[in-house]
C-alpha cells in the first residue's frame, strides 16, 4: 500500500520560529544529561527486573545500540583545533581557549586513531547487560541456542562479541550463532535502503525547523570567550556546536572532564536542546513525517514472528540478540510508542520537555521482550526498556501483557502493508 506523507502545516513552522532561547536552559536537566545520546549507559538496579516465581521465562528478544565509543571521526576536532590554532597565532587565545585546545589534544591521544570504535567503557557496558540478562533468566542459556546479529559497523560487531563472550564466560554450555554484515541491514540499518525515509531526509522540511530553532537558541558567545574570531554569527554558532560535540562526547570515551570548564551550564543546556531536536526530527515520529518509525517495520515484524515461533515451540533459539545504532533504536521505540520515546507536537520548542535523547538513546540503549509462561500455561510478554520493565500498550498499566494482546498491538503499530 502506498505510504502517504503527512503535510507540513503552517503552524509547525510557527511553533519552531516562536522559540524563546531561554527555554532550554530553564528545563531541569543535569550537566551529565547534556551529553545527550553520548551519555554512557545509566546505572541499573537489577531488582527492578526481577521476575515473579509464578512466571517462567521462555524466550528473549533483544535489540540494542552499540556501547560507548570514541568520537566517530576527527572532523569536528580538526575544525575546532584549526580555529584555536589561528587564535593562538594571532595572540587572541584566552585561558578558556587554551583549555579547549588541550582537550582537543587529549581527545586525539585517548582515541589514538580509533575513531568510532567501541572503547573499554562500551565493552564493559555490554558485558554488564549480558551478565544481568543471564542472572535474570539463567535457564535460557543452559544447553540452549542463542542467535545474535549485528550491523556491519565494527563497533556494533564488537558490542555483539563482548555480549556473547560474556554469556559463554557465565555458561559455556550454550551454542551461540553470530552474524554481521550488510545482510542484516534491513533489520538494524534500514535507513540505507528505505526510499520513503530518504525522501523525507532529502526533502528538508525538518532542516528548516531545525535551522530556525538553532538560529534563536545556539549561543554565539563561545568563540569570543575562547578568543576565536570566526567572522559571522552563523560561524560563531557553528563553532559553539562543534565545541559542544567534543565536550559532550568525552564521557563516552572514559574521559571524566568537567564540561562547565568549557561551556556554562546554560550554554550546555541550550546546545543539548538543539542536538536533541535534530535527533527527534530525523529519527523519531513527528508531525512532519512517520518515515523514521515506519522504516523499522521489518524489525517489528521480525520481533512478532520470533515471539510467535517461540510460543509455539518452533523457534530453535531461546534468545535472539540484535546490535545496531541509535538510529536503529529511536525509530523502533517510536514505532512501538514506548513511554518517553514517542511524542507528537506542532510546537517543537516543547520537544526538550517530553522527548530526551539521553533517556531514549544513551550508549547501549536496549529494548527486550521477555516471553513468560504462567503456571496455567498462559503466555505473557514483558517489555524492558534499558532493563527497566515498562508498559507496552498505551492506556494500560500492567507490565505483563497477554501474548495475544501484545502481538495484536505490535501488529497494529505497523503500516497496513506489513500487518499480518
Amino acid at each position: 500500500m502506498k505510504r502517504f506523507r503527512i503535510i507540513l502545516a503552517a503552524i509547525v513552522l510557527a511553533g519552531a520560529a516562536g522559540h524563546n532561547a531561554a527555554t532550554a536552559a530553564e528545563v531541569k536537566i543535569t550537566v551529565e544529561q547534556c551529553e545527550g545520546s553520548a551519555m554512557p549507559y545509566p546505572t541499573v538496579d537489577p531488582l527492578l527486573a526481577a521476575i515473579p516465581d509464578s512466571l517462567t521465562p521462555v524466550f528473549i528478544n533483544h535489540v540494542g545500540r552499540h556501547g560507548a565509543r570514541f568520537m566517530s571521526s576527527a572532523k569536528t576536532v580538526d575544525k575546532v583545533e584549526k580555529h584555536l590554532r589561528k587564535a593562538e597565532t594571532d595572540g587572541t587565545l584566552t585561558d578558556k581557549g587554551r583549555q579547549m585546545l588541550k582537550l582537543c589534544e587529549s581527545v586525539r591521544t585517548a582515541t589514538a586513531q580509533r575513531w568510532g570504535a567501541l572503547d573499554s567503557l562500551g565493552m564493559a557496558e555490554q558485558r554488564a547487560i549480558a551478565s544481568r540478562m543471564h542472572k535474570l533468566c539463567p535457564d535460557l542459556f543452559n544447553g540452549t541456542k542463542v542467535n545474535a546479529i549485528a550491523s556491519r559497523v565494527p563497533r556494533c560487531v564488537a558490542s555483539m562479541d563482548e555480549f556473547t563472550h560474556q554469556l559463554t564466560r557465565l555458561n559455556n554450555n550454550v551454542e551461540i550463532y553470530t552474524s554481521s554484515g550488510p545482510q542484516n541491514s534491513p533489520l538494524v540499518r534500514p535507513w540505507e535502503s528505505d526510499t520513503y525515509y530518504q525522501d523525507y531526509i532529502n526533502a528538508g522540511e525538518w532542516r528548516k525547523v531545525l535551522d530556525d530553532y538553532a538560529a534563536t537558541t545556539v549561543p554565539t558567545t563561545v568563540a569570543k570567550a575562547m578568543g576565536v574570531a570566526t567572522g559571522t554569527d552563523k560561524e560563531d554558532r557553528d563553532f559553539s556546536r562543534d565545541v559542544f560535540k567534543i565536550v559532550s562526547a568525552c564521557g563516552a570515551m572514559g574521559m571524566n572532564i568537567d564540561m562547565t570548564r568549557y561551556l556554562s551550564k546554560q550554554e550546555l543546556a541550550l546546545m543539548w536542546s538543539v542536538s536533541n531536536l535534530e535527533h527527534y526530527l530525523t529519527h523519531s515520529a513527528s508531525t512532519l513525517s512517520q518515515a523514521a518509525p515506519q522504516m523499522t517495520s521489518a524489525l517489528v515484524s521480525n520481533l512478532i514472528k520470533t515471539l510467535e515461533e517461540a510460543a509455539s515451540g518452533k523457534n530453535p533459539y531461546t534468545v535472539m540478540l540484535r546490535f545496531g545504532h541509535a538510529e536503529t533504536m529511536m525509530p523502533l521505540l517510536a514505532q512501538l510508542h514506548i513511554p518517553g520515546c514517542y511524542y507528537m507536537t506542532n510546537y517543537f520548542d516543547t520537544v526538550e520537555q517530553h522527548w530526551r535523547d539521553f533517556y531514549v538513546i544513551p550508549m547501549a540503549s536496549n529494548l527486550r521482550m521477555i516471553l513468560l509462561r504462567a503456571n496455567s500455561g498462559r503466555m505473557y510478554v514483558r517489555v524492558d526498556f534499558n532493563e527497566v520493565p515498562t508498559t507496552l500498550i498505551p492506556g494500560r498499566t500492567t507490565i505483563y501483557t497477554p501474548l495475544a494482546d501484545a502481538l495484536e498491538y505490535m501488529n497494529k503499530c505497523l503500516p497496513i502493508e506489513y500487518q499480518l
